[in-house]
């Protein structure tokens, strides 16, 4: 084999395990990304069964139930951006600023019947603060324009109607 010959062997070699190093790096990504979707757009196109995803929106007043699952602390409730709603159950001790009307954020699968099973729940952490998904899922639905000054609270969502920002 020729000088020329083992180079060219070489760098082909080295292209094949780098690519190979690439395609193995991706797919483990890709089992680790969680997207961020909100009620509505479950609602619109339900992510795929099984797959790991965000959820986030403001806790719906009067939504909430705690009760008992085989010994440990579990939670229902409904969390709505304004046009959509989904529950949510998550057993396990929630965080001490969850309320009913507080913005949320979840991590979890949707089961077949449309449930969330949430297996991670988090909870704003002051009265000023608002996740930015969350801040744009509101004013994409027009239920609040950030000149006007802070979001209306939850429980008036299914009363508003959208209307254009800034007017």
């Amino acid at each position: 084999m020729t000088r020329k010959r083992r180079r060219l062997v070489l760098v082909l070699a080295c292209g094949v395990g780098l690519g190979a190093a690439a395609a193995l790096a991706l797919s483990a990504l890709s089992d680790s990304v969680a997207f961020f979707v909100t009620p509505s757009q479950i609602a619109s196109k339900a992510p795929a069964p099984g797959r790991t995803f965000r959820l986030g929106g403001l806790v719906e007043a009067g939504s909430l139930q705690k009760f008992m699952d085989d010994g440990k602390p579990a939670a229902r409730f409904r969390v709505t951006d304004g046009t959509g709603a989904v529950t949510v159950s998550f057993v396990g001790i929630l965080p001490d600023l969850f309320r009913e009307g507080q913005g949320m954020v979840a991590l979890g699968t949707l089961a077949p019947d449309g449930t969330f099973r949430a297996q991670e729940v988090l909870a704003k952490h002051d009265e000023t603060y608002m996740p930015k998904d969350i801040a744009d899922a509101l004013k994409k639905s027009g239920h609040w324009n950030p000149a006007a000054g802070p979001p209306p609270p939850a429980s008036t969502w299914n009363t508003l109607v959208p209307k254009k920002l800034g007017g």
